[in-house]
């Protein structure tokens, strides 16, 4: 299972995204693949770039749509790009926690029954588990389970927080993502036998403030511009028209 990217490299891949027209998960799923390789070659099966297809380093690019030089332009420049910042270290997992004896383990399922995580990593002795598939965010701290309903972000980059209420930071296509503001779906009940007792965690809001103001802090604005994205995101066939409307009302019922 591949980890999750440190926070840098996340916005290294937006970056990229936003330069070429694709969506940020097309430039995870090639920067996986060349990470295998360190840089130097990637196969890909990427609906959004016609399919399956194949990247070298010295000019050998590979498409599904054999004669599109369009899209063989599109991804021999984008994979030209993340080649250059993994071999400079700029595109790289975040650290993977550790066992007792000092090696890199997805064992322990202390999330409970979320089921098959996406992604896992620790930072600072927080660890975390996302589930993209049921928008779901699990954190361990402290011998304590949060689970957050990650709403329509995809979590994608990790780094250190300076204060606040946990010690990691985490960035989706919409930038950093403020664990306050997302809903608390509970402590788990199946946390691993390791942890001597779930403690439900505190609701993270400010006092004395409605819990209905966390869905009108966002402007209009804020709200136009995801439903925009959303779309564009439904136009490239990412998400199925149903999803786009369930998104859609979602977020026009903050308004």
């Amino acid at each position: 299972m591949s980890g999750m990217f440190t926070d840098a490299s996340f916005q290294n891949m937006i970056t990229i995204a936003n330069r070429y027209g694709v969506s940020t998960n097309t430039i995870q799923s090639l920067a996986q693949a060349l990470l295998y390789t360190n840089g130097s070659m990637a196969q890909f099966n990427i609906p959004e770039l016609g399919g399956g297809g194949q990247w070298m380093q010295g000019g050998m690019t590979m498409v599904g749509d054999m004669f599109n030089n369009q899209l063989k332009g599109t991804v021999d420049g984008i994979c030209y790009e993340l080649s250059n910042l993994i071999t400079q270290g700029a595109i790289q997992y975040a650290p993977l926690p550790k066992n007792q004896n000092g090696y890199q383990s997805n064992n322990g399922n202390w999330w409970g029954d979320l089921g098959s995580p996406n992604s896992t990593g620790s930072q600072n002795g927080t660890s975390y588990a996302i589930f993209s598939n049921i928008n779901r965010l699990a954190i361990l701290e402290n011998g304590k389970v949060t689970v957050f309903d990650t709403l329509d972000n995809q979590i994608g980059g990790v780094g250190q927080q300076q204060g606040g209420n946990y010690s990691v930071t985490f960035s989706s296509q919409y930038g950093t993502v403020n664990l306050n503001s997302l809903p608390i779906i509970s402590g788990s009940e199946n946390a691993s036998t390791q942890i001597n007792e779930v403690v439900e965690p505190e609701p993270q809001f400010i006092p004395n403030t409605p819990v209905a103001n966390f869905d009108t802090i966002e402007s209009e604005d804020d709200i136009f511009n995801k439903i925009e994205k959303l779309a564009g995101l439904r136009d490239k066939n990412i998400i199925s028209e149903q999803e786009f409307e369930n998104k859609k009302t979602d977020l026009l019922s903050r308004l």
